[in-house]
């Protein structure tokens, strides 16, 4: 059989690259950029994406570049598979982004990973190929930061 389909080594859930309110999330991610909404009436960042800004409720929201690098905030360790492209035991952590105390992001780590409220994480991006109609399909992948020697 060939390589295709969810019996792929690389095979992974895709999300919509497309979709109005997240587009342009994914379209920075495969420029390398690690974005969120910002609003440019009151400078607050929403995240995850809406149509108006939850500080102010400004609809003036622009797609700004904040820090790949975050600390962990909370954990689990997730041990009953739930669908055949996420193979256990892997990690699901909560972020706060530095230096954007209003975001926070999801990121998962594979296996149980040693991680704590000290934990800093650094983004990357993985590329995951094109989706049906030709979209890039990138990601933010979490991992945990090397320690400085």
């Amino acid at each position: 059989m060939s390589g295709s389909g969810p019996e792929a080594a690389n095979a992974r859930l895709a999300p919509v690259v497309t979709d109005p309110a997240s587009g342009g999330f994914f379209a920075a991610a495969a420029q390398g950029r690690l974005t969120v909404l910002t609003c440019s009436d009151c400078g607050g960042r929403t995240h995850l994406p809406r149509p108006f800004c939850v500080h102010c409720g400004g609809d003036t929201l622009q797609w700004q570049d904040i820090p790949r690098r975050g600390r962990v905030r909370s954990w689990t360790i997730v041990e009953h598979q739930v669908h055949p492209w996420f193979p256990v035991p892997y990690t699901v952590v909560l972020i706060d982004v530095d230096h954007c105390p209003e975001v926070r992001m999801i990121g998962y780590l594979p296996g149980r990973a040693e991680v704590s409220e000290k934990t800093c994480v650094v983004a990357d991006f993985e590329d995951l190929g094109a989706d049906p109609k030709g979209n890039s399909v990138v990601l933010p992948r979490w991992s945990i930061e090397e320690a400085e020697h």
